[in-house]
């Protein structure tokens, strides 16, 4: 018995859970209550350095509802790495559009940056793994804290989502990079323009990777692969991957011939007529994955 007891205290000190844990969560920011939901993969303990996937809801979404719309969770028990999903003020993040979190003026780039160190401190979590990911609203905050929160962030992935501009940021830092964008996409159109909805001028795909490729000191003749349209859903994808052989930074851009304004893989959360096409001859969860864990901040 006396075996059996320390054997229990070690298992419960070292933080061991059998099954994964999913829990929602906050701390105050500002004077404001933010709030996220936290997935926590199973067999990890406070010896582990843990990597970390903040995935960043679109317009009108939860962190509860982009837990299960771009669902990591199948990757992250595998691989091994924290998912974070926080919500944003009024179902949306301040991006540098006239979002309501804009009007309001909430300060998205100070919550992000205290949530990393929550994550950090609360799961061990490690530092120079942190990953930023995000759709629509949330694809255009992931750009902005490619921007603004560089010197926390090893990676950053933005689906059906380009960069705002003329919000005061742009690229000042090399950072690894990943666009994936639909060219049939009805609510961010894939060459650039005024958005409908929360308005604002927005980059088109090309020009937003060519933003990226000059402050990653890129080539700039890709490599190019294309990817047919094995599921036969009318769409087929072309990636076009920019890279830095002195550093191995690399600019990736998906382009989803007919996509629309949905996630590669995933379920449409709007009928066809309104966001377009589902692609599903790439699951976006994996090849995001793929391309982050390339990647860790140095010292």
């Amino acid at each position: 018995m006396k075996y059996l007891a320390i054997f229990i205290f070690a298992f419960s000190t070292l933080n061991i859970f059998a099954q994964p844990q999913q829990k929602s969560e906050q701390i105050i920011v500002d004077g404001i209550t933010r709030q996220f939901i936290t997935y926590v993969p199973s067999h990890i303990n406070n010896n582990d350095k843990v990597p970390i996937v903040i995935s960043l809801h679109g317009r009108l979404g939860t962190g509860k509802g982009m837990m299960s719309f771009a669902d990591f969770r199948p990757i992250a028990e595998k691989e091994k790495f924290i998912i974070v999903c926080p919500d944003g003020i009024n179902h949306s993040w301040n991006d540098g559009r006239p979002t309501p979190a804009n009007k309001k003026g909430i300060n998205d780039v100070k919550f992000i940056d205290q949530l990393i160190t929550y994550i950090i401190n609360n799961y061990n979590g490690d530092a120079r793994k942190v990953y930023v990911t995000g759709m629509s609203n949330g694809g255009f905050m992931s750009s902005r804290l490619a921007c603004e929160l560089n010197n926390r962030i090893a990676a950053v992935a933005v689906v059906g989502a380009s960069m705002t501009e003329n919000a005061g940021y742009r690229p000042t830092k090399p950072l690894p990079i990943m666009y994936i964008q639909g060219t049939k996409d009805p609510l961010v159109p894939f060459n650039g323009g005024t958005l409908k909805g929360a308005g604002g001028e927005v980059y088109g795909h090309a020009d937003v990777l060519k933003l990226w490729i000059d402050a990653d000191h890129c080539d700039t003749t890709p490599t190019v692969t294309n990817i047919p349209d094995k599921a036969h859903d009318g769409t087929n994808i072309t990636t076009e991957e920019y890279s830095n052989p002195a550093t191995g930074l690399k600019v990736i851009g998906y382009t989803v011939t007919n996509g629309g304004h949905t996630w590669p893989g995933g379920t449409p959360y709007l009928p066809k007529f309104i966001i377009g096409i589902v692609s599903h001859n790439i699951n976006a969860c994996e090849v995001i994955w793929k391309f982050f864990k390339e990647y860790k901040l140095v010292d």
